[in-house]
């Protein structure tokens, strides 16, 4: 499954658009308009202006939804998700902080065991724009070599701290042998005392799906917990591969 996860993502189309200035900062959203096969057309345009430093928020395999997860925190809900993640036969890419790999070390060689990919959210989570460029690369390799070393576990997926990028970050985690994911879909999930309903929830999830779909969802949710096996079975009645 992880080989075929990278070939999705590896099979996208690079095309070229005007970029920014190198160090501008930008904060990514998909935004809401959609093209007819419900694609976000933030999405598309993203793919087309910052493919060509390995960064992508959707991939071309239109058959298939890949569900990332963020991992900043642990609230008690990654090993329920763990649980239906097996049960559905699905794998997932889990974007760690450096203090997640630190402190939950059971759940991440879980989720190595269990088939699923590792991905790198930051050492510290800081906005790579926010940095030199000899801190974005600390940002980034801080991280991923302590992975290999306590984990045995090479990397190969970034996701930006806090959503915020720019063409010189982008380009760092390029030259560090990284492609950059961000996502197409998406719900505000991450506020945990204030959870979205569970069932509008599912619904929203539903609805917006498109081939070719990065699914970000926060561990850190009760309403993910609950509701992504009906998700996963709700996204495969549509005829997804997930």
């Amino acid at each position: 499954m992880q080989n075929q996860i990278l070939g999705v993502l590896l099979g996208l189309s690079l095309m070229t658009s005007l970029p920014v200035s190198a160090g501008t900062a930008i904060g990514y959203g998909q935004g809401k308009q959609v093209d007819a096969n419900n694609v976000p057309t933030g999405a598309l345009e993203f793919n087309a202006q910052y493919g060509k430093y390995g960064a992508y928020a959707t991939t071309p395999d239109k058959s298939r939804i890949i569900l990332t997860f963020d991992q900043g925190y642990e609230n008690g809900y990654t090993a329920q998700i763990l649980d239906t993640l097996r049960e559905k036969h699905v794998t997932a890419i889990f974007f760690l902080t450096g203090d997640y790999a630190k402190s939950e070390p059971e759940l991440v060689r879980r989720m190595i065991a269990e088939g699923h990919m590792l991905g790198n959210h930051g050492m510290t989570h800081a906005s790579l724009p926010t940095l030199t460029p000899e801190g974005q690369r600390k940002e980034i390799s801080d991280l991923h070599d302590y992975v290999i070393e306590h984990y045995s576990y090479r990397m190969q997926y970034f996701r930006c701290p806090c959503g915020e990028y720019s063409q010189e970050a982008l380009e760092t985690a390029q030259s560090l042998g990284y492609r950059t994911v961000f996502w197409s879909g998406a719900h505000v999930d991450w506020l945990v005392d204030d959870q979205p309903d569970p069932q509008e929830s599912l619904e929203k999830l539903t609805a917006q799906a498109h081939g070719g779909e990065i699914l970000l969802l926060h561990s850190v949710s009760s309403t993910n917990a609950q509701i992504l096996g009906d998700l996963i079975d709700a996204l495969r009645e549509k005829g997804y591969r997930v």
